[in-house]
């Protein structure tokens, strides 16, 4: 998502020159691209997907609706599994229409996790619940917290069910130091990624991450406490970003890894 402008054979190529092991990707370029053919090209690089992005939004009240989203969830699974990663990125969802119900959405999704979780273990997949900033809560994510995350996923086995830390949703969190110590003795950190806290917010919000180095949060410290919790896997750097998007995408991708370099490792 961080240089969408790019094309999959082009994200593929740019990552090759800049020494990138592996990438996030999005569903939506990977199926206009085809899944097995996005696997493939991704395969025959050298490269790793770290994780498909994403799953969710399972906060429906109305049954059809929610076997909807179910039928989606599944087969995010299985292109996940098909794309070779481990980890499916869940954005659980908003408050339906009308409703001002937030502990019946979060039940509803761990109705769902009860679902999706067993159907995730038998393709080795996980889940990876993310906790979205607050002014999310009312059309895209009503976890707002890691800590609301780690209720959710402690319900299943750590093999099926985790979180996502993402920097620019829970940095503001003073709780979120401890939640991150609590997943990563759990083996719950199934993703990690990047995002820098700039303002003023765009119109909109959604498109508001900055790159690193740009804004408030010390990525450094972020970084050096969820390898201190255990984590050892991909760290990821996911960007909203309509001034990145307008530029050329390989020229954003290595600033990117420069940025990298300077504030993060």
């Amino acid at each position: 998502m961080t240089v969408k402008q790019l094309t999959l054979p082009e994200l593929v190529d740019a990552c090759a020159v800049f020494g990138i092991p592996g990438m996030g990707l999005w569903r939506e370029p990977v199926r206009a691209y085809g899944v097995e053919a996005a696997a493939k090209l991704v395969r025959d690089a050298g490269l790793a997907v770290t994780s498909l992005c994403r799953g969710g939004f399972l906060t429906a009240i109305e049954a059809a609706e929610r076997a909807r989203a179910l039928d989606d969830n599944r087969a995010a699974i299985d292109e996940a599994a098909t794309l070779g990663t481990d980890t499916l990125v869940l954005v659980s969802g908003g408050l339906p229409p009308g409703s001002r119900d937030l502990a019946a959405a979060r039940s509803r999704i761990a109705d769902a996790l009860a679902v999706l979780a067993p159907y995730a273990g038998e393709r080795g997949v996980r889940l990876a619940i993310e906790p979205l900033h607050p002014m999310y809560a009312a059309d895209r994510c009503v976890v707002s917290t890691l800590t609301q995350a780690l209720d959710l996923a402690e319900r299943f086995p750590a093999s099926q069910v985790g979180v996502v830390v993402d920097t620019y949703h829970i940095w503001w969190d003073d709780t979120a130091p401890a939640a991150v110590a609590r997943a990563g003795s759990s083996g719950r950190i199934h993703a990690f990624q990047l995002a820098d806290w700039t303002t003023p917010l765009p119109a909109g919000v959604l498109d508001g991450r900055g790159q690193i180095g740009d804004g408030a949060i010390d990525l450094r410290e972020w970084r050096e406490r969820v390898e201190g919790a255990g984590y050892g896997g991909a760290i990821e750097v996911e960007l909203f970003n309509g001034g990145l998007w307008a530029r050329d995408g390989v020229e954003v991708l290595g600033e990117t890894v420069r940025r990298y370099g300077e504030h993060v490792a």
